[in-house]
């Protein structure tokens, strides 16, 4: 192994010692300097286009953009001189000059990379005439708002979805002083490649991509005394919601995330996991069902919305190898239409259901015809993390001096299968632990599949079932989905099982997430879920009680006529647009 080589320079005279190839944004945070920047993402290649992070250097005439420019030996850079100043300042103008200023009813207001460096330069009015174009917001779907008046053209959008996605569903268009960001065709997101993950509202620096906010619906339905509104939480909110109210990225929030909710007025709180549980006896009856009477391989998960939105749009041919199982929210969301009215004696036209995801193609699943009956939805309402945080904020409740409290009963006991479906790798995991048991009749005699776990890519593992060895794999990111499924078109796929989930890191990296969500916040929150996961008394999904009780009063068993009623669906190939 080659020795490391290292660089000396000095950053506003103070003596700095990096590894070569150091960028100066990197070299100077090391000594807690924080050089402004807004193009700039740490998770993604470097573009180099807004200017703000410019920096003075000895010996060069003009100014160097810190994000992009490595450091040298004996380098002298200063980032604080009246030209830097100057320099910063003048750019943040020009910005402010096209960008609309109406920052009190942005979604983005006191959350924003902008408004933040104005207040850092004590930018306290924009001395340049307005040439921004006051357009309409962009609402055509239930997932994704978009505000090109607030876009600031720092493309990380764009990356977001090229680099990470491999779809490139935005781009720029014009030159010079009319560059924008836009869809192929100024078309709807809906109506393009875009599968409305989300990843470019979690990496927008401004208010120009958010989610589409139903807040307000869900104070509506809490307000009205004649609804019984309930609520199911996914795994991987309780483990980034903390990020929002000064906790450590991953904590781990369960008790005072169910108390905040409570606060809120839900009358009941119930957890996804349940739903994820649910899932896994289904999912994982449908792969032995393939296996015993040579089903269509290699069959391939869809708990990701975004996934199967890519699916249906790019391989739409291919959509017998999904799995006929619906997702753990939609499965809750069946269950809380049909089973809990019954049980707890209320109309079902009294229910309300209300999904906290981290997800924005969430909003785009339970909309979809197929997810509801009898011309009821079974999930009404989705909200994302950081629609959480506002509710929680907007009633002003001091979340981390909460009390914990305990999700409710019968639909609120998960495993910790259930819980690290948060995490890449997690569903298969999940699968795996409830199929091996079920197919063999034998415990496992390790019950972590540590071959499954990571950021990897792409990842494989086998797994004896005794009559027969299987192969699984896992994916995330649709970059990554589609090296997979381009095996599948060809014919040459040599897995058997295969995991494909969305966004990068599986859904603790969702596009509803906290904004300031990075692939460090990420491996927290992984680690987060495989701990609640060890945690927990029961680790398999056919070993919850509540489950089991479920089939026993209500479904039957597994793949029965009423689970398939309620519990599985089918998908299209996308021949034209979705309109909502």
């Amino acid at each position: 192994m080659s020795e490391v080589q290292m660089v000396h320079l000095t950053i506003n005279n103070i003596p700095v010692e990096v590894e070569k190839g150091t960028k100066i944004l990197a070299a100077a945070k090391k000594i807690g300097i924080d050089i402004p920047h807004l193009c700039y993402h740490e998770d993604q290649r470097i573009k180099a286009h807004c200017r703000i992070c410019s920096v003075e250097v000895t010996g060069k005439k003009r100014l160097l953009a810190a994000c992009s420019t490595e450091v040298w030996e004996g380098m002298e850079v200063f980032t604080d001189t009246p030209i830097v100043r100057d320099t910063q300042v003048a750019i943040l103008q020009l910005m402010l000059a096209n960008h609309n200023k109406d920052c009190l009813s942005c979604p983005r207001n006191q959350n924003c990379d902008l408004q933040e460096l104005c207040s850092r330069f004590n930018i306290l009015e924009s001395h340049l005439p307005s040439v921004v174009k006051h357009e309409p917001r962009i609402k055509t779907n239930p997932s994704i708002m978009r505000d090109p008046s607030k876009c600031i053209r720092c493309g990380r959008c764009i990356r977001a979805c090229k680099d990470i996605q491999g779809i490139a569903a935005l781009t720029y268009n014009h030159r010079s002083s009319d560059i924008g960001v836009t869809t192929a065709y100024d078309r709807p997101m809906e109506a393009t490649d875009c599968v409305l993950c989300g990843q470019c509202s979690i990496v927008c620096p401004t208010g120009a991509i958010v989610e589409k906010d139903d807040t307000d619906a869900v104070l509506d339905a809490l307000q009205d005394p004649k609804k019984h509104v309930i609520v199911q939480v996914a795994p991987s909110v309780r483990v980034a919601l903390g990020d929002a109210f000064g906790m450590k990225p991953g904590e781990i929030v369960t008790g005072q995330m169910v108390q905040a909710l409570r606060l809120l007025g839900f009358d009941k709180v119930f957890d996804t996991n349940f739903g994820a549980d649910l899932t896994i006896m289904e999912e994982g009856s449908e792969f032995i069902h393939r296996i015993k009477n040579n089903g269509v391989f290699p069959m391939i998960t869809s708990c990701s919305p975004g996934w199967v939105n890519f699916l249906e749009k790019n391989y739409g041919d291919f959509k017998e190898h999904l799995s006929s199982a619906k997702s753990p929210m939609s499965m809750f969301g069946a269950i809380a239409k049909t089973y809990y009215p019954e049980k707890a004696g209320i109309d079902v036209k009294d229910v309300v259901t209300v999904s906290i995801m981290p997800c924005t193609a969430k909003k785009f699943e339970a909309a979809r015809p197929e997810m509801g009956r009898d011309g009821m939805r079974d999930v009404d309402i989705v909200l994302t993390t950081r629609e959480l945080i506002k509710l929680i904020k907007y009633v002003g409740i001091s979340f981390k001096d909460l009390p914990e409290s305990e999700f409710d009963s019968p639909l609120g006991t998960g495993s910790g299968a259930g819980a690290i479906f948060g995490a890449t790798g997690g569903v298969m995991e999940a699968a795996l632990r409830t199929v091996y048991e079920k197919f063999t009749g034998q415990t496992l005699p390790r019950i972590e599949f540590e071959e499954v776990r990571g950021f990897k890519g792409i990842k494989e593992a086998e797994v004896d079932l005794g009559e027969r060895k299987v192969k699984v794999a896992i994916a995330h990111t649709l970059k990554n989905a589609k090296i997979l499924m381009e095996d599948v078109k060809k014919g040459k796929s040599p897995y058997d099982f295969i995991e494909i989930m969305a966004c990068p890191g599986g859904c603790i990296g969702g596009g509803g997430q906290p904004i300031g969500t990075t692939n460090a916040i990420k491996q927290k929150r992984m680690e987060a879920l495989y701990q609640i996961d060890r945690s927990l008394p029961i680790r398999k999904s056919h070993e919850n009680p509540d489950i089991i009780t479920l089939y026993k009063e209500y479904l039957g068993e597994p793949l029965s006529e009423r689970a398939h009623e309620l519990l599985h669906t089918h998908y299209h190939k996308v021949e034209k647009l979705y309109s909502f």
